[in-house]
């Protein structure tokens, strides 16, 4: 059996469908459905139980088997709301879920893959998996910057396989349910369906209007990235999960225009409230990740953008 948390969002159901193109159907999905559109996203996804969240981790601090052998666990379950400040909330969902489930795995040598993010390099310049350059903006990438830091402190005696992937800009299908936290791609869809044009902010932190660049990639290349892991068990540690290229939001908005056939950009004044806590320059460097033996390529924001695009106006 293989289990997904955060099975029912975002880049966990693309992970169950993954999982099934390749034959896994063994698949205990766990989310919180107080949201119930979510389950939209499991639809014709081929899975084995569901189980709330909260259930899940009385079971884990319970000890309990869930009836068969676990092969593996992709751990996307997050309060992910950048915006959310509630620190005491963010730390208990995001960081002590995350450190019960690693001992359980541990405890069973049960691979453990997990959701961490390019927040925790706050402003950058560099993105580099290495604490000298970690300073995140927000207690959101702090909860992921500690458990990162946890997992580190315990690399040297792992009893099974754990990997925690930074996920920079993650863009695709099974995102709607995020509202205002969900990509610019999706956003920008719908800005150009209901208004003709899309907005992006004027010029900050010495980029352009709309020159702010970041590391978009594709959820598809996500997945891809996460099964990898799965299938090179000999591999731990803190991994960047972007595409190593920076493309401006000007590159995005333009791959929708040219899409559609239409529309424009409007350049709207850069919000105060994100003054010091906006990344306006974001690319990973890979070079440890492809040093532990992943070769694929990523897909383009042209090619990555029109295959979402496609998928919206089909949905």
């Amino acid at each position: 059996m293989i289990i997904v948390t955060g099975g029912a969002g975002f880049i966990g159901s693309n992970i169950v469908k993954g999982l099934n193109a390749r034959g896994y159907d063994d698949i205990l999905v766990v989310d919180d459905l107080s949201d119930g559109t979510k389950y939209r996203n499991l639809l014709g996804c081929s899975i084995r139980d569901y189980m709330d969240k909260d259930d899940f981790l009385a079971a884990v601090e319970r000890g309990d088997d869930f009836g068969s052998a676990v092969e593996a666990v992709f751990h996307q379950g997050a309060c992910s709301s950048t915006t959310e400040w509630d620190g005491r909330y963010m730390m208990k969902v995001n960081y002590e879920y995350t450190k019960a489930l690693f001992h359980y795995c541990q405890n069973r040598t049960v691979p453990l893959i997990y959701a961490s993010s390019a927040s925790v390099y706050g402003a950058g310049p560099t993105y580099i998996e290495d604490p000298r350059y970690e300073a995140p903006l927000n207690v959101y990438g702090y909860s992921k910057y500690l458990f990162d830091q946890y997992l580190r402190r315990h690399l040297d005696g792992l009893r099974a396989q754990v990997v925690g992937l930074r996920y920079f800009n993650v863009y695709g299908p099974n995102e709607q349910h995020k509202g205002s936290m969900a990509s610019v791609a999706y956003h920008f869809y719908n800005q150009i369906r209901e208004q003709g044009r899309v907005r992006l902010f004027e010029g900050s932190d010495g980029y352009g209007p709309g020159e702010q660049r970041r590391d978009f990639i594709h959820v598809d290349d996500v997945v891809a990235l996460n099964l990898w892991f799965m299938e090179h068990p000999d591999v731990s540690g803190v991994f960047n999960a972007g595409t190593g290229n920076a493309r401006t939001f000007n590159d995005v908005a333009r791959a929708v225009i040219n899409w559609y056939g239409q529309g424009e950009i409007e350049y709207i004044p850069f919000p105060e409230h994100l003054v010091g806590r906006y990344q306006s320059f974001t690319q990973a460097d890979l070079t440890l990740l492809r040093s532990a033996g992943y070769r694929e390529a990523f897909t383009s924001v042209e090619e990555g953008v029109s295959r979402y695009m496609s998928v919206l106006a089909g949905a």
